[in-house]
């Protein structure tokens, strides 16, 4: 391992991300199942990018045929990015029907920014102040983890972000003042983006209509709304397909990615066709990769695996009873359980009430190391996330569940 660490600073450089105090070698996956390089297993509940699950068999083999057959970009005429995105397409409504095809989700949220541009010709953006949407040099002035050097942009307004207890109508009340201070500013109000969940923001209890006086407040300003489905999307909150549908929220322009494909590198940005026109108009934009044949292939494999084996409402089922256990579980840290579907968070505070964030750390910990990945989130840092491919059985959430009761324990007694 130490070798390997080393060897990554060398050639990739210093500070490259790796989850947990010691990083996991993996080297193989299999539906939820991971294997580490010693042979240990792995109940995979967090990354949501094997959407149908590690090396889905019907992802692969539709890659595989598409890549020994043909791969090129769209600049040339290929049928399959055409039959996907009519099928994407379909599962939206407000008249979202034309999209963009892209390789991340942060270059979909890139192109995002400038389509609310090029509808309104005013460059203000409002996002909550405890928000991620991507590593673009536009969109990471959105997030808040690390502070841009230089300072954060003229043109771009953070609000609070919604913490359970927030009205709607607060959250609209900031969502004017920013606009206000944009029009001072001299730069206007392109639009509002945000998660319809708010999953960064730490899955806030929130109920569907909370969007409503923001959304009121943004139209009546003449921006447009920008909704991030790159985690809440494609079936993962079990009651709806996407999120601004059970948010009750008419978006402009969405953004998908990390599920889309099941780990072949895909996104994509969905709008209007006022919207894309005003965009292509305004903007040479072409993406070499994105929507080659071989992506496009992994794409359409996806969502007919979601479609085929009912994944949607496994996700409702399994997610249901994951919060109905996690509800049942007695420990003074556990404040309570929020989230949708197969996308759950179990917040965690101290005896005085506040975020026990280094005590979340130490369970994320103790859950590893009895065989299980998830991770946290949250302004406090104190929110377990619980995201696993949507594939997961109810036998094998309960084995989740047993090992964050039985990390709870340990991590008490080691701190007493």
């Amino acid at each position: 391992m130490t070798s390997l660490l080393d060897r990554r600073e060398k050639l990739l450089g210093p500070n490259v991300p790796t989850f947990y105090e010691t990083p996991v070698h993996l080297v193989r996956g299999e539906g939820v199942w991971l294997w580490d390089a010693d042979g240990k297993r792995y109940l995979d509940c967090y990354n949501n990018v094997p959407h149908v699950g590690h090396c889905n068999p019907h992802v692969v083999k539709a890659i595989i045929k598409q890549a020994s057959t043909l791969n090129t970009h769209t600049r040339y005429l290929h049928e399959s990015i055409l039959d996907y995105t009519e099928r994407l397409t379909a599962t939206f409504d407000h008249d979202l029907t034309q999209a963009i095809m892209v390789c991340s989700g942060s270059e979909a949220n890139d192109i995002a920014l400038r389509m609310a541009q090029a509808v309104t010709g005013k460059t203000g953006i409002i996002a909550t102040d405890a928000t991620y949407h991507g590593n673009t040099a536009a969109v990471s002035q959105l997030s808040t983890r690390r502070p841009p050097i230089g300072g954060y942009a003229d043109h771009i307004a953070l609000v609070p972000a919604p913490d359970g207890v927030m009205t709607g109508e607060t959250f609209a009340d900031h969502i004017s003042d920013a606009i206000q201070s944009l029009k001072v500013r001299g730069h206007g109000l392109s639009g509002l983006i945000l998660c319809p969940v708010f999953a960064n923001e730490g899955l806030p209890d929130v109920a569907p209509g909370f969007l409503d006086a923001a959304e009121k407040v943004v139209r009546d300003a003449g921006g447009l709304i920008l909704c991030d489905e790159v985690q809440p999307g494609f079936g993962r909150l079990g009651s709806h397909f996407w999120g601004h549908d059970w948010m009750g929220l008419t978006p402009d322009i969405v953004t998908i990615g990390k599920p889309m494909a099941n780990g072949h590198p895909v996104a994509a940005v969905i709008s209007r066709p006022d919207v894309m026109e005003a965009f292509r108009t305004a903007f040479g934009y072409f993406n070499t990769f994105g929507g080659n044949p071989v992506s496009m292939a992994a794409a359409m494999a996806t969502l007919q695996v979601i479609e085929n084996e009912g994944l949607q409402q496994n996700a409702l089922d399994v997610g249901a009873y994951v919060k109905d256990r996690l509800s049942s579980l007695d420990h003074p840290s556990v404040h309570g359980v929020r989230g949708l579907g197969l996308f759950v968070g179990l917040e965690l505070v101290d005896e005085q009430g506040n975020a026990a964030t280094a005590f979340c750390t130490r369970v994320v910990e103790a859950v590893k190391a009895r065989g299980v990945l998830l991770n946290k989130i949250g302004k406090g840092g104190n929110i377990l996330k619980i995201r696993p491919p949507l594939p997961i059985a109810q036998d094998q959430a309960d084995i989740a569940i047993d090992a964050i009761e039985g990390a709870l324990v340990e991590v008490s007694s080691d701190v007493r």
